[in-house]
């Protein structure tokens, strides 16, 4: 049985509120498909029944559950290539020499999801970078899901998920093999602090970042919160830091204190005024 429009609305209503993602109507199947096997894990026959239960209790587990089956994890290892290519060729080179006297570099992955980012991120900067081993490295990865933030820190992914972008060579060199998956090493799992952070909510404390990725989030949001979220990012970031976004996303028309750089085939956004204005990079 289809579940009732109320039941839409509540779930509409809590996933809203809790972290902002808009539910637009038509996405009753979404609903239907992500909460159904929740309910039955918690005794209930039905999505309205679950519901109903959730509607006449305080915030709890089923409630928190339930909003993080409703986020989006769609991730993959070096997602989008061109992003990483333009850290690889222009952000990362860049930033070491701005920051070679004080050997210190602070990266943000917001949404990181089930890790494959910054596990990338992390990939990239060992492989290409072995100057940063001597550095201090301060490599924050945030998601709301507990549930993904536990799975990130493991590092255990299974074949299907490794063979989606992360290159072979790559594969044998930071992963070892248990069973049927595959496990990050310790050297990169202790490059990462992964935190619990709801963007929608207030920040924990943050050091001053040279890099924030926040890719394929800001999609799901409304624009009064994608502004109160870039707002938040532009305090935090560093005159000369990089923010980096999803391949639909932008800046543009919602915060005009950011200006867009093209490198080669890669797009990034730095804060207004810093003397990049309309520069484009070549990858070397």
């Amino acid at each position: 049985m289809a579940m009732t429009a109320k039941t839409f609305e509540y779930v509409r209503q809590l996933v809203l509120s809790r972290s902002a993602i808009v539910l637009e109507p038509g996405k009753e199947y979404l609903v239907e498909s992500r909460l159904l096997p929740l309910a039955k894990v918690h005794g209930f026959a039905d999505l309205d029944s679950f519901v109903d239960a959730m509607a006449a209790s305080a915030f709890n587990t089923m409630h928190r559950q339930a909003v993080e089956a409703m986020t989006t994890n769609e991730t993959s290892f070096f997602r989008d290539h061109h992003p990483f290519d333009a850290l690889r060729t222009q952000i990362i080179p860049e930033l070491i020499n701005r920051k070679a006297a004080s050997k210190q570099l602070n990266i943000w992955c917001a949404a990181a999801s089930t890790g494959q980012e910054p596990y990338s991120v992390a990939m990239l900067l060992r492989e290409h970078f072995p100057v940063l081993t001597s550095w201090k490295l301060s490599f924050i990865a945030t998601d709301l899901s507990t549930q993904v933030l536990a799975k990130a820190r493991s590092g255990r992914y299974g074949q299907l998920e490794v063979n989606r972008g992360l290159p072979a060579p790559l594969l044998v060199k930071y992963f070892t093999k248990d069973g049927t998956e595959w496990v990050v090493k310790d050297e990169l799992r202790n490059m990462i602090d992964y935190r619990e952070l709801n963007l929608i909510e207030n920040w924990p404390p943050l050091p001053t970042l040279d890099l924030v990725m926040i890719r394929n989030v800001l999609i799901y949001f409304d624009v009064p919160t994608k502004k109160k979220i870039l707002a938040n990012i532009r305090q935090r970031m560093a005159p000369h830091g990089y923010l980096m976004l999803g391949g639909a996303e932008t800046t543009m028309g919602i915060d005009e204190q950011f200006e867009r750089v093209q490198i080669d085939k890669g797009v990034a956004y730095r804060l207004a005024g810093n003397g990049t204005t309309g520069k484009s990079y070549a990858a070397a």
